[in-house]
């Protein structure tokens, strides 16, 4: 069996840290292939890693000096080196080299990326395992998308003979060579394209929660953890704002069946919670998962005769492509349909859209409803259970809670509803509470 471990910046935040991720790997021999964040929080009000470096991108694109800065960032690697005892080995060159790099062509992925590579030498060296840089790796195009192709073929190539390797998240190289890193939270995605190039048979994501909960705790108390959650239901969940793992990690990893396992590195023995593409494990609850964001905009379109009108739907959506304005939900009816989009992309923009709209289609009406938050209502045993929507629509009922948009998929996997910002949280509490209290 081979197992691809990654793990998240707080598990790896000082050398007590790091000896607990040692353990955890040292405890089972498949876990062959290792993949690192850059070191997180130690204690509230401590500073990220990955965000010393960009301050320290940000010092060098200015002109200005930089050792203070390197030195507080290479103390907190000097730190977890002391801790853990390492003999014959400092990262002096490494710092020199940084600081060459950013006076000579400072570039922020190149900055960013460094926390990761750091990372990557400790842990290499402290377990004893091959370190392999996946800038040598990782490729991107020149839209900054993944080249899944060469990527694949060169993660195959490398690790295929290397029994043991530690492999730094976030960063990969361009077409030119040069340090391109993913989004934020995108070690996730480096260690599913390495489980995914291995046919690994598990992908394992290491951070400081026990898996995936049915819902927010900021705004739940003590809310239940999802043992199983398959791709899709993880899909709708990421999206909507739930964030254990980052969204795009579920794709390399579904085209092949790898399942995730999403595991609390200061809780070990906890099971966490598993990705799986499908599965026939019965679910505890009606609900897999709850999720929700605030600040969308509704944008309603009222025209008699609209459903006749070819094309009368492209030419909506065209005056918000002309802005530069992505959709999130599109809910419609006969002589109306409604565009839900992110208010801070589209309040700039709402009279060059609406303008675009009579032009293109001349309405009879175009009004506009802001301070809405969208609330995602997500699982699988949804379709198979009766009653389902009216229980959620008679909880919002009980709370005193008014819909402004309904939407459901085909699917019948989720069910979005639009409530005020205001709403937002009491939505959610009151959907949890009528759920979670009654077992399939």
């Amino acid at each position: 069996m081979v197992k691809v471990v990654k793990f998240g910046g707080s598990s790896l935040a000082d050398a007590k840290q790091f000896k607990k991720v040692a353990d955890i790997i040292k405890a089972d021999k498949d876990r062959r292939y290792v993949v690192p964040s850059a070191p997180g929080t130690r204690f509230d009000g401590d500073i990220k890693v990955t965000d010393m470096l960009i301050a320290l991108y940000e010092l060098a694109a200015k002109g200005e000096e930089l050792d203070e800065q390197l030195a507080k960032i290479k103390e907190r690697y000097d730190d977890i080196i002391k801790g853990l005892k390492i003999k014959d080995f400092n990262i002096d060159d490494e710092f020199a080299a940084i600081k060459a790099e950013l006076e000579y062509n400072p570039t922020c992925d190149f900055a960013a990326s460094r926390g990761e590579y750091l990372n990557g030498l400790i842990m290499a060296k402290y377990l004893g395992f091959e370190f392999v840089d996946p800038k040598e790796l990782i490729f991107f195009n020149e839209e900054h998308g993944l080249n899944t192709y060469k990527t694949e073929k060169k993660v195959d190539e490398r690790l295929k003979n290397i029994e043991y390797a530690v492999i730094p998240g976030f960063y990969g190289s361009d077409k030119l060579g040069q340090i391109m890193t993913f989004s934020r939270g995108g070690s996730d995605i480096t260690g599913s394209i390495v489980a995914a190039a291995l046919k690994a048979d598990v992908y394992e994501n290491w951070t400081d929660v026990s898996g995936f909960l049915a819902a927010d705790p900021r705004i739940v108390d003590n809310p239940v953890g999802i043992d199983m959650i398959t791709y899709r239901e993880l899909r709708e969940l990421s999206y909507m704002g739930a964030s254990v793992l980052h969204e795009d990690a579920i794709f390399p990893v579904r085209s092949v069946g790898i399942p995730i396992n999403i595991k609390n590195t200061n809780k070990p023995e906890d099971k966490g919670t598993w990705i799986v593409e499908s599965t026939g494990h019965k679910p505890e609850y009606v609900i897999t998962g709850i999720a929700g964001k605030k600040g969308f905009c509704a944008v309603s379109i009222t025209k008699a005769l609209m459903n006749s009108e070819i094309g009368f739907g492209r030419k909506i959506l065209q005056a918000f492509e002309e802005n530069d304005i992505s959709f999130e939900h599109m809910p419609s009816g006969i002589d109306t349909m409604t565009v839900v989009v992110h208010a801070d992309e589209f309040i700039p923009k709402e009279q060059k859209v609406v303008s675009a709209i009579h032009r293109l289609t001349e309405p009879d009406a175009v009004e506009i409803e802001t301070d809405l938050a969208l609330i995602a209502v997500v699982g699988r045993a949804m379709r198979s259970q009766r009653g389902t929507a009216g229980r959620i629509f008679a909880s919002l009922s009980h709370a005193n809670v008014n819909v402004r948009m309904i939407d459901q998929g085909s699917s019948e996997l989720n069910v979005i509803i639009g409530v005020e910002n205001k709403d937002f949280e009491n939505a959610i509490k009151a959907i949890y509470d009528i759920f979670v209290i009654t077992k399939l």
